[in-house]
């Protein structure tokens, strides 16, 4: 699933094939944008934020979020598509190539100057220049609702998904269903940094340093198995913000207090 590793290696692919190239092909399918036509600007910049990818072309930004699904693929001009084009939400195209979004959300388009009414809300992120891992413990520590939840909440922190939130917690050594004080929260975010950052040059994700198919979670996934490092009988619950935004949270009760 796409999490703040996934948005940054994407952004990262279409700044290289994109930046200071004229558009000479701008198609978003999604209601509400689909009159907007950028063709004959130039992009200065694909840049990623917490979860968001954020294109700058000319004065105006356009912005998508993979959610679950949403993928960005990049095609030179002439070849055929891997995918369906029904699923197809943005074209971005140059002469040279087409970038196509895959059952992308939040698919907009607004001037540059108002940019933070799509993401200024967002907590710091841990793969910016800007990362602030205080202001993020601080927002995590001052949350008053399971830590797993407070993690997820990216108006806390920008990036992480529930992956790497179960992860973070089994190394850290804490039950997803408590507060946390501001040591513990520092630790949990600095963690998923070094986590995230470890990723970044990885075709799939490894948290145990074992590669190995079936070895690179600790808890995550793994439900009905035993602990990596105690053996004990892992467990499975959900938490969420709310109703609607439930996630599968595994653990160990022993390793995890």
């Amino acid at each position: 699933m796409p999490e703040g590793d996934t948005v940054y290696r994407t952004a990262h692919h279409l700044a290289q094939v994109l930046l200071g190239a004229t558009i000479t092909e701008f198609d978003l399918r999604v209601p509400g944008a689909a009159t907007v036509d950028l063709t004959g600007l130039s992009v200065t910049d694909v840049v990623p934020r917490g979860k968001h990818i954020l294109h700058h072309i000319g004065d105006y930004t356009l912005h998508s979020h993979l959610r679950m699904e949403g993928t960005w693929h990049v095609y030179k001009r002439g070849t055929t598509w891997r995918r369906p084009a029904f699923q197809a939400r943005a074209v971005v195209g140059s002469d040279a190539v087409q970038t196509v979004g895959f059952d992308l959300s939040g698919v907009s388009v607004v001037p540059r100057e108002r940019e933070y009414e799509l993401v200024g809300h967002l907590g710091s992120d841990p793969l910016a220049a800007d990362w602030n891992p205080a202001a993020a413990a601080e927002a995590v520590a001052t949350d008053e609702r399971p830590v797993h939840v407070a993690l997820l909440d990216q108006r806390n922190i920008a990036g992480f998904g529930n992956e790497y939130v179960n992860e973070m917690l089994f190394v850290a050594g804490i039950d997803p269903h408590r507060t946390v004080s501001f040591d513990e929260a520092f630790k949990l975010v600095t963690t998923g940094e070094r986590m995230m950052r470890s990723n970044l040059s990885r075709r799939g994700r490894v948290f145990t340093g074992d590669a190995r198919p079936g070895r690179a979670t600790w808890v995550f996934g793994r439900e009905r198995e035993n602990c990596r490092r105690c053996s004990t009988p892992l467990r499975t619950d959900q938490l969420g913000a709310d109703a609607t935004k439930l996630r599968n949270v595994f653990w160990c009760p022993r390793c995890q207090k």
